[in-house]
């Protein structure tokens, strides 16, 4: 593999796998998409014919089992990570997964034990990390733009969605497949950003609460955290309020910095000298980035490795903030 193409098959060729994702792995280097999977086996075909991959399969051990796939993205709800990565791992096939990693930090040691024993690579998309404007944050972090870092404060709001509204089955909202609710989908990617920044999380203690009762997993989430460097922080989730919010805001001795961990809007900038606004635009494939560094990694070298630490210390802490740890 080091020599040769890395042929990806997707399992769960979806929403995330049709722009975020999935045109990616044929646009990186040394990377095709060759095989992609869905139950629905029209929706697989029609994948397949849009995006001009070879092979499509509705069954996921026969895409895993195709002897010219040598690389598996699982883009499956979170329910399914721990059994398609296992399966993938045991054919000794690198593994790419959505995140959150799994439904709880148990099933992370399980899938980085399995991975382990293979000697084969598992990676996770936070893709943020590989993204220019949030390495441009971790720069201005560095540079002491803002001076000495003392708290951060995250504040992010969503009203319902017409889905949430209508009653309708929605895999996000059904903690059985995805963990918990929206929280556990959208705030992992903070979550990992903001330890990408700072350092790990040392400590942290939630609130949980379903207020408006669309549905069965919580829609209000508050929580208080620690880094390891002493710095402390607090946030707030509602995903039934009566308006948007996205705003992290990383304040120091000298200024303030804030940003939103979705969507294209500035990264904000308040210090002693002046006030900015730095526009980095993310690509249309939003995973491209990520993707090309995973590629280039698991070409060089095929065995056990990859950024499953921090990828499972996102399930450590959201399980302490629902009370499961």
């Amino acid at each position: 593999m080091p020599e040769g193409i890395i042929k990806w098959g997707i399992i769960g060729c979806g929403d995330v796998a049709e722009v975020k994702s999935g045109p990616a792995f044929s646009i990186v280097a040394g990377s095709k998409l060759h095989a992609v999977m869905r139950r629905n086996p029209d929706l697989a075909e029609d994948y397949a014919q849009r995006h001009n991959v070879p092979r499509w399969y509705s069954n996921a051990e026969a895409l895993i089992n195709d002897p010219e796939v040598n690389a598996v993205y699982v883009a499956t709800p979170p329910s399914s990570h721990k059994q398609y990565t296992l399966m993938a791992a045991a054919a000794g096939k690198p593994v790419y997964c959505e995140k959150p990693m799994s439904v709880s930090y148990r099933d992370c040691q399980e899938m980085i034990e399995g991975c382990r024993k293979a000697d084969v690579p598992i990676y996770v998309a936070y893709y943020r990390r590989a993204l220019t404007k949030f390495l441009k944050i971790k720069e201005m972090l560095n540079s002491g733009i803002i001076g000495n870092i003392r708290t951060v404060t995250v504040r992010f709001l969503r009203r319902p969605s017409s889905i949430d509204l209508d009653g309708k089955a929605n895999w996000r909202t059904d903690p059985s497949i995805s963990g918990g609710g929206y929280f556990i989908d959208l705030a992992s990617h903070q979550i990992d950003i903001l330890q990408f920044f700072l350092g790990g999380i040392s400590v942290v203690k939630g609130l949980t609460a379903n207020l408006a009762k669309l549905y069965a997993a919580e829609d209000t989430v508050s929580a208080v955290f620690r880094f390891e460097n002493g710095v402390t922080g607090a946030g707030i989730w509602s995903f039934s309020s009566s308006g948007d919010s996205d705003i992290t805001e990383i304040t120091g001795d000298k200024g303030t910095l804030s940003y939103a961990t979705f969507g294209n809007s500035p990264i904000m900038i308040n210090n002693e000298f002046n006030s900015e606004e730095v526009m980095i635009s993310n690509p249309v494939n939003i995973q491209l980035p990520m993707i090309t560094i995973i590629t280039e990694q698991i070409r060089k070298d095929p065995g056990f490795s990859g950024n499953y630490e921090s990828a499972a210390s996102v399930n450590k802490l959201i399980d302490s903030i629902y009370g499961l740890n």
